[in-house]
Order: C-alpha cells, then structure tokens, then sequence
C-alpha cells in the first residue's frame, strides 16, 4: 500500500477513531432521526425537501469519488448517470407497477450496465480525452430525453407517481426522509469498506500508475469498469430519490452544470475520502439556497471555488481540517 494511500485511509479512520468518534457519529445520526420532527415545529419545514436532496447529493458524491478520487477517472457528466436512474425509477414503478425498493434496484441495476459501457473507453482514454468521452455522454442523455417524448415526456416531462414506503404514522416527505439518508448512511459505509478492501487498493494502484498496477497482477478491464459501474449504480439511486423528491422530472434538470456541480462536490469537499465527499455535498447543496439571488452566477462561483481549493489545498476542505487537527496534536503539553 501506497503511503499516499494509506494518508487517505488513515483520514476517514479519524471520523470513528475511539470513543470520541463513535459518539460524535451516534449523536449525528440521533440528530438526523430527530430532523423530520423538529424542523416543522420551528418553522423550517421547507428544509426537510433540502435535507433530502443533500443525503441524494451525498450519494452521487460518494459514488464519483470512487471514481475519480480513489480511481483517478475523471468523469463530467454523471448528471447523465442520475438521469438515467431518475427516469428509470419513475417507468418501473408507473409503467410495471413494481414496488419502490424493486424499482430502485432495478434503476441501479440499468444505471450501472450504462456505467459499465461508458467505462470501457476508459481502457484507452485518460485525462481530458475521457473527460471530454463522458461529458459528451452526458449530453447525448440530455439529447434523448429531450427528443424522446414517447419515452421520458419530453421538454413537457414525467410525471412521477408517490410511493408509499410503508412507514406508519409520517408523512410521504417524511418516509422519503428516512429512506432517503438511511440510503445515504448505508452505501457511505459501503464506500468507506470497499475504500478499505482489496478492490479500493486495486483502484488506488490504477490511479498511481495503470502500468504499475497491470504488472502487479490488477485486471485494468474489469476494475477500470467496475469502478465506472459502482459510480453510476451510486448515481443511480440518487437519482430515483431525486425522482420522488421532485415528483416531476424534467431533462433541464440533468444538464452539464449539474455535471460541474457534482464534479465540485468532491473536490471541494475533498478526492480521494469518503469524509471529504460527504462534507462537499453538503456545502454545495445549501450553498445554492443562500445564494438564490445569483443564481446565473453559480458556475463562475463552483469554477473559482475549485481552481482555488486545487492551488490553496488540494485534497480539499476535509484534507484541510485533517492538517489542523494533526498541527495541534503536534504541540508539546
């Protein structure tokens, strides 16, 4: 292992790292519990929609980290990815009647055989040449669904039915809630595992040096596409949360600024960790609502914002916090 690497691991580790860790965690999930309640008694209802999309947000975050941070494959445009779960979900579920927990896994399962061929480019292309290959990818979705109104309603768009995740006494936004961040919770520790498992290593050696990694014995076909397809199975169930947030889904909501936004997410927030990831979905998904009044001027700010963190701190703002606490811990008592 890598001592780069082994940094990055050593990282996430200091989120759960003792007693201390493990209670901070357990406080924060009692606290999210706790949201759905709280929140409309003090007259922030509203946030509990934004909460939602966060743990979404979350979820694509996590899954395109493992992509480019952990595997060094640039991809521009999982919006593209989204998409395809959002509207996937949304058909299963009305035009099959399937169970919401059947539509979604269905929608993860098509969105990954996507990701799965939009990765095999990747055995020839690096750097811009693949970022330009999936950012063309995620305009050719925009594309479809725009022209194919039999399919996805067009410019009119798709109406998505409510479903009932079958948890008595809340409200649908509230069930939504709860599935919602207990997907978020659930496939971040899934992250954060495989990170930590012989399939993260095989991926950080890719990143490091393909040549390096296929001289070891690391199959660049199957990892190089697993890690493709993991990321868009990720993007994939955010999006079918995404689906049942919004209710109606509509091709403007998949554009290349979404790419940009997700792609900001992990660099901000920090490539390469799980923690990092999280951290920058979050700050990007409430930055947008305190900054409504400029809203033309988001991509200059996403642009500026990580043109900055790659100069000032590379490994981002958890990267950034992980210097300070390792600085203080340095002090003599």
């Amino acid at each position: 292992m890598s001592g780069n690497l082994l940094e990055r691991y050593q990282d996430d580790l200091y989120l759960v790292k003792g007693a201390t860790g493990w209670s901070t965690v357990a406080a924060l999930l009692a606290g999210l519990a706790a949201l759905p309640f709280l929140l409309p008694k003090i007259g922030l209802g509203y946030l509990l929609f934004i909460a939602i999309l966060m743990a979404a947000n979350v979820i694509v975050a996590v899954g395109l980290n493992m992509l480019v941070g952990f595997t060094g494959l640039i991809s521009l445009g999982h919006a593209g990815f989204v998409a395809i779960g959002a509207y996937a979900s949304g058909l299963l579920a009305a035009k099959l009647g399937l169970p919401w927990y059947v539509a979604w896994i269905g929608a993860a399962a098509i969105t990954a055989g996507f990701g799965f061929v939009v990765g095999l480019p990747a055995l020839r292309l690096t750097g811009p040449y693949l970022a330009i290959a999936t950012l063309g990818f995620g305009i050719a979705v925009y594309q479809v669904l725009v022209n194919w109104t039999a399919l996805s309603g067009g410019r009119t768009g798709l109406p998505v039915q409510q479903l009932s995740f079958g948890i008595p006494g809340l409200t649908p936004t509230q069930q939504l809630y709860y599935v919602a961040v207990g997907a978020a919770v659930a496939l971040s520790w899934i992250g954060y595992n495989l990170a930590r498992s012989h399939v993260g290593r095989a991926l950080a050696a890719i990143r490091d040096s393909d040549i390096a990694a296929e001289v070891t014995g690391v199959n660049l076909l199957w990892y190089k596409t697993l890690a493709f397809a993991i990321s868009a199975a990720y993007a994939g169930i955010a999006g079918a949360i995404i689906a049942q947030a919004l209710r109606h889904l509509e091709p403007q909501s998949f554009t290349f600024l979404e790419s940009i936004t997700y792609f900001a997410m992990i660099v901000i927030g920090g490539l390469g960790t799980v923690s990092g990831a999280i951290i920058g979905a979050v700050i990007l998904t409430l930055l947008p609502h305190y900054l409504s009044g400029l809203k033309q001027w988001l991509p200059i700010v996403y642009g500026a914002t990580i043109i900055l963190m790659m100069m000032v701190e590379p490994r981002g703002i958890y990267g950034r916090w992980i210097r300070i606490k390792m600085y203080f811990k340095a002090w003599p008592l």
